[in-house]
């Protein structure tokens, strides 16, 4: 097998021409670099080195050998620059994995702070569901995900980041339905429209209405929260919508909270990562920036 210590010593006396020199870069003494260097020798069948008065010279083997060994730890020294540059945030890449809403709503800012902090991290966003991005990160594909919680996943570790309420929304076209406060059954009378199936959000909010004695069935499905605001803003419907997420709507009056008298209870968003494996550091830095 390869005796990496025997080369290590090789290499460096090589580059010295000084056995005495060779033990003092390598902090050991030089019988032991004689002794090492005579076995590597006797290993390969051939003369390493000339002694000389002046201290000793590649042989011809010498040399052949040197030109390889020299290229072998040049490019272990530039890969462990390359680990230093990326625990340093240096270089790297961080992949994530979340929702068109989440990445625009809560992710955005802290995407472009970590920027700001580490330019030379690579970062790679990819855009899909809660239960689809949990599926990616299980497969190996992001190093974390940003994801509407509660979920149900095994081998993942949770740790919620931030509490969110959620609300029925419409525009100046149902704009009366918001004077006061409704009954989740009387507000089925009106167009509803939801997040299509498959999302954690349209889950929760057909799990609300069931516990309601409701099976909720709307007039349009779609896959962005934007577009359900943009509809309840043109008079399609009421749309379920996160709060937080278009509270200057509200404020600037483009969009009516409808009260129920059922309360919708909060939600969180969470970070999931996988368990038993260990994160990059950039992963490690993304993630605390996100606990600040």
């Amino acid at each position: 097998m390869l005796n990496l210590e025997r080369y290590r010593v090789f290499y460096h006396t090589a580059k010295e021409l000084s056995f005495s020199k060779a033990a003092e870069g390598l902090f050991i003494s030089q019988p032991a670099v004689s002794q090492t260097i005579k076995l590597l020798e006797e290993e390969l069948g051939g003369q390493l080195f000339l002694r000389t008065s002046r201290g000793v010279q590649l042989t011809r083997e010498g040399e052949v050998l040197f030109k390889y060994i020299e290229q072998a730890f040049k490019l272990i020294e530039t890969g462990e620059q390359k680990l230093a540059d990326i625990h340093n945030l240096l270089s790297g890449e961080i992949k994530i994995g979340a929702s068109d809403t989440l990445s625009k709503y809560y992710l955005l800012p802290y995407l472009k702070m970590f920027h700001e902090r580490y330019p030379q991290v690579r970062i790679q966003v990819t855009n899909r569901t809660t239960p689809e991005t949990v599926s990616l990160l299980k497969s190996g594909y992001v190093d974390l995900g940003i994801v509407n919680l509660p979920i149900e996943a095994e081998q993942v570790l949770i740790k919620k980041v931030m509490t969110v309420q959620e609300c029925f929304v419409v525009g100046d076209k149902y704009k009366k339905l918001a004077a006061e406060e409704l009954s989740i059954h009387e507000l089925v009378k009106y167009p509803i429209l939801l997040l299509e199936k498959g999302t954690n959000t349209r889950k929760f909010v057909d799990e609300y209405a069931a516990r309601n004695g409701l099976i909720l069935t709307p007039e349009i499905e779609l896959g962005s929260i934007d577009v359900l605001v943009q509809f309840a803003r043109i008079g399609l419907g009421i749309s379920y919508v996160v709060r937080d997420f278009i509270q200057e709507d509200l404020n600037q009056e483009n969009l009516y909270e409808i009260k129920v008298k059922e309360k919708i209870p909060q939600r969180s968003i969470g970070i999931v990562t996988l368990k038993d494996i260990p994160l990059s550091k950039a992963a490690e830095m993304f993630i605390s920036l996100l606990n600040l």
